[in-house]
This record gives structure tokens, C-alpha cells and sequence, in this order.
């Protein structure tokens, strides 16, 4: 008992040489966090110039799904690396191996090896992720997590505003390789400022990292990503390939979960998936990577080809969609902070998201901007009540001590949603142009069709552009009503959350720290 208490003065005593205010801290979490959010936005939006240079468009999907591939093999490693060693060092890391990815990225000279430099990204972005929300969800209580949510949510208007905005400038005026290169500064003020700021307990542990889970899960996760990529395009969906797959996948992941009940450190704990609560904000996160990723990925490349919006206007065509999140997800985190309930905005997001998806899955070549504007609004209104209630719910959900792997398991089933999105998406999207195409006569194009971007197109004979445009929307026609279809399952889903009261329901400590300390030392003791 004395030996615990004296840990216990320690570690209070560390917790309490923390910036007095946890706004500071956080401060700088969320500039890190900026830098994932950020490549995904201006990325997406510079993708249709960047596939024009290198590839064909049968590599659109490829250039995100290797990011978010390797987003989610490593986010669990992270997860426990974290609460094996401790957090900040792990942080740091992440964000050196992302910002190598961004350099190597920006000077890709051909698809291949912007494939392999967006995947060193990914490693590093699935640190940066569940860092932030682990760190996070250590400092501060769930129901005081609230009053934050308002930082998080201006993080995310830079990143969702600017994001998109900055993407097509930079593509329209210096190039889409700063796309990439735009990183670099950002990371080194995040650098800076969470090694000056963050101040957390150190960690030590003999125990050894699950290697033998961390193989298969990642084994599984690449095979059954590689399936709904190859399946239907490169592949057959009945060839031997993706048969081998398949087997290879099932077997992965069966043995993952065999080996989590062996290991003495196992990567993502079982026992984590008895709450009901953290079971089902796993499968509502899964689905809303799914469709938001997915959705950010074909609505430039809609706007761009068949609105005739130059890469900049279909950043900012993007406002209705991105607005309407950061305001609904601001009104719903003060909401919860005052309150403490939330059930209510599982069922409201996950109906507005359904709704939104199939909304756009009706345009076509006569859509007018104003009208895919609403329909963006109301999808962006769906995805601002789930973004931060689904990992605030998760980690209400575990004990302290899981924490690192409630947030790394949260934010798995969120990239593996997007991974899953935008490559089952992205070949259904391919597979109709081209099958529009075929059956217009325009097949000419199709075989050189990277370089159909807004650009090009304004060259061709009218009535081949026609022929295009016409099979573009027909392909994001068949992607939303996909979309939709799977949001149904994440609304029905809302419905069996239950109301679990939060942690730190009180009132606000007058030491915004104290509160943080005292959750930091129960953790860690």
C-alpha cells in the first residue's frame, strides 16, 4: 500500500507540472491531428490531376486505399505501443514517419511509387490518430470530453474547409506535388509544440508486443482489402485469385482472433467487445468511414467532370457538406457536455446519412450545383453527429486501463470502414464508366482515360464529353445508392445503444487539470 501510494504522489506530482490549462495541451494534439485530416481533404480533391499525370483511373482507388491499408494494419500497434511505453515518444514518431511519407510522396515520378510512399503515410497517420484520441481521452473525462469537442470541431473546419480549398489551389497554381510537400511545415510546428507542451508519466514494461497478432491481423486485413479491390475489375469475382484471397483472409483474421486469447500483451483485447455500447460504435464507425471517405473521393471527381468545376470550385463546392458537419458536431458535443445523453444522435446522424447518400445518388448530368448542395448538407448533417460521439462512447465503454486500446479499436473499425469504402465504391464507380462508355461507342477514351480531368475534357468533341460526363454520373450514381444502402445498417444499429451515464458526470473541477490528473493517475497506477 505504501509503495502504491508513493506512486501515486509521484505521478500527481508530474501530472500536476502539465500547462495549468488542458486547452494548451490539447492545443497542440489537434494541430497534430491536422496534419492526417489535412492530406486527406487536399489529397482527395487534387486526386482526379494527380491520377491525370501519372495513371489511369483504374489507379484512383489504389492511391487512397494503400493510405488507409496501412492506416489500419498499424493503428493497433500504435494503440499498444502507446500504453506499453508510453505515448508521447510513440506520438513523435508517428509524426517523423509521416512526414518522411509526405516527402516521399510529393516526389513520386510514377503511380507505383506514389502507391508506396501514400502507404509509408498511412503508418504514420494511424499514429497520429489514435494518439490523439488516446492522449485525449487520458487528460479528460467523457462528459467534460464536451466542452472540447469545439477545438476538435475548428481543427476540422481548417481541415474540411481549408482542406479541399487549399487542395485545388495548390493543384490549379503550384502543382499537386505540394499537395504533399504542404506537410512538412505543419509537422514541424506540431513537433515542436507537443514536445514543449505534452508532459506525461513515463511507462516502462517488460512485456513483449504481440508480433504473431499484429502479422495476421494485418495479413487478413490486407487480403480481404485486396478481394473488394481486385474482385469484379482486375479479377473475377469467382478467379482463383481472389478465391486464394478470400481463404487467405478468413484464415488471418480466425487466427487473429485465436491468438488474442493466448497472448500476454495481445494487440486488441477480446474482452474489450463484451460492452455492448463499444461493440456497436465499432460497427456505426465502420460504416461511417465506409461512406464518408467514399464521399469526399467521387463528389470532386462528379463536380469536376460532369459540373465543369475547375479543382479549386470543387473544393468549394464541398462547403454545404462540410459546414453542416463542423455545426452539428459543435451543437452535439456542447449538448452532451451539459446534458450527458447521447443516444439520440446515433439514430438522428445515421438517418440524416442514409438519407444525404441517397439524395446524391439521384444526380445526373442535369443536377444543378444548388441542388447537390442541400443534398451535401444533409449528408455532412448525418456525419457531424457520429464523428465524435462514436469515439466518445467507445471509450466510455472500457475500463481506464484499456483506454489505448478502446481508441486504437475505434479508430481501426473507422479506416477499415474507408478502406473498405473506398475500394468497394471505387471499383463499382470504374466498372460503370467503363460499361457506360462500351455501350456509347466511346470506348476510345476510356483506355486513356486519366486524362479525362476538367481540363481535357473542355478538348474532346461534344459528343463524346457527353458520352463521358453521362457515365460519370451514372457511376456515382451506382457508389451513393451503395452508400446508402449501407447506412441503413448503421442507423438500425443506433437503435440498441444504450444510455451509459459518462464518466466525470459532476460539475467542472475550477482546475480544468485536477480532473485530467486524477483520471491520468488511475490510469497509469
Amino acid at each position: 500500500m505504501a509503495g502504491r501510494a508513493n506512486v501515486e504522489k509521484q505521478q500527481g506530482a508530474e501530472a500536476q507540472s502539465q500547462p495549468r490549462s488542458v486547452r494548451v495541451v490539447i492545443l497542440a494534439l489537434m494541430i497534430a491531428m491536422l496534419l492526417a485530416m489535412l492530406d486527406n481533404m487536399i489529397v482527395g480533391t487534387a486526386m482526379p490531376t494527380i491520377v491525370g499525370e501519372l495513371g489511369g483511373l483504374e489507379h484512383l482507388s489504389w492511391v487512397v486505399t494503400a493510405y488507409t491499408l496501412a492506416t489500419a494494419a498499424s493503428t493497433p500497434i500504435w494503440g499498444k505501443l502507446g500504453d506499453m511505453y508510453g505515448r508521447k515518444g510513440v506520438f513523435l514518431t508517428a509524426i517523423v514517419l509521416f512526414l518522411i511519407g509526405s516527402a516521399l510522396s510529393g516526389m513520386a515520378q510514377d503511380m507505383g511509387q506514389l502507391i508506396g510512399f501514400r502507404a509509408v503515410q498511412g503508418l504514420g497517420a494511424g499514429g497520429l490518430m489514435v494518439g490523439v484520441m488516446a492522449i485525449i481521452g487520458d487528460l479528460v473525462p467523457p462528459r467534460e470530453r464536451g466542452k472540447y469537442q469545439g477545438m476538435m470541431a475548428a481543427v476540422m473546419a481548417i481541415a474540411m474547409i481549408g482542406g479541399p480549398l487549399a487542395g485545388g489551389t495548390i493543384t490549379d497554381h503550384l502543382g499537386w506535388r505540394w499537395s504533399f510537400y504542404i506537410n512538412l511545415p505543419l509537422g514541424a510546428v506540431a513537433l515542436a509544440m507537443v514536445t514543449a507542451v505534452l508532459h506525461l508519466p513515463k511507462k516502462r514494461t517488460d512485456a513483449r508486443i504481440d508480433y504473431l497478432g499484429a502479422g495476421l491481423l494485418t495479413l487478413g486485413i490486407t487480403s480481404i482489402v485486396l478481394v473488394t479491390t481486385w474482385g469484379g475489375t482486375e479479377y473475377a469475382w469467382d478467379s482463383a485469385v481472389i478465391m486464394e484471397l478470400i481463404a487467405i483472409g478468413v484464415a488471418a483474421l480466425t487466427g487473429f482472433v485465436f491468438s488474442q486469447t493466448r497472448a500476454a500483451e495481445p494487440i486488441m483485447p477480446l474482452h474489450i467487445f463484451r460492452s455492448r455500447n463499444f461493440t456497436l460504435m465499432s460497427v456505426i464507425g465502420f460504416l461511417t468511414g465506409f461512406v464518408m471517405f467514399g464521399a469526399v473521393l467521387f463528389l470532386p471527381l462528379f463536380q469536376q467532370s460532369v459540373q465543369g468545376a475547375s479543382a479549386t470550385n470543387s473544393g468549394l463546392l464541398l462547403l454545404p457538406m462540410l459546414l453542416s458537419m463542423l455545426v452539428v458536431s459543435m451543437i452535439a458535443g456542447r449538448v452532451t457536455t451539459s446534458t450527458g445523453k447521447y443516444r439520440i444522435f446515433p439514430i438522428i446522424g445515421g438517418g440524416l446519412m442514409m438519407s444525404g447518400l441517397f439524395l446524391l445518388s439521384t444526380m445526373d448530368t442535369e443536377t444543378s450545383r444548388l441542388s447537390s448542395g442541400i443534398y451535401m448538407a444533409v449528408l455532412g448533417a448525418g456525419m457531424g453527429f457520429l464523428m465524435q460521439i462514436t469515439m466518445l462512447v467507445a471509450q466510455n465503454s472500457v475500463e481506464l486501463k484499456d483506454m489505448g486500446v478502446a481508441s486504437s479499436g475505434a479508430t481501426l473499425f473507422r479506416t477499415l470502414g474507408s478502406s473498405f469504402g473506398v475500394a468497394i465504391m471505387g471499383a463499382l464507380f470504374t466498372g460503370r464508366v467503363q460499361d457506360e462508355m462500351v455501350a456509347r461507342g466511346g470506348s476510345q477514351i476510356t483506355e486513356r482515360s486519366a486524362q479525362l480531368d476538367a481540363a481535357s475534357l473542355a478538348k474532346l468533341p461534344d459528343q463524346v464529353r457527353e458520352a463521358y460526363e453521362s457515365a460519370v454520373a451514372s457511376g456515382t450514381h451506382a457508389a451513393f445508392l451503395l452508400g446508402s444502402a449501407v447506412a441503413v445498417l448503421g442507423f438500425l444499429a443506433a437503435f440498441f445503444v444504450k444510455e451509459v451515464p459518462l464518466r466525470g458526470a459532476g460539475p467542472a473541477p475550477a482546475d480544468e487539470t485536477s480532473g485530467a490528473a486524477e483520471d491520468k493517475v488511475a490510469q497509469t497506477v
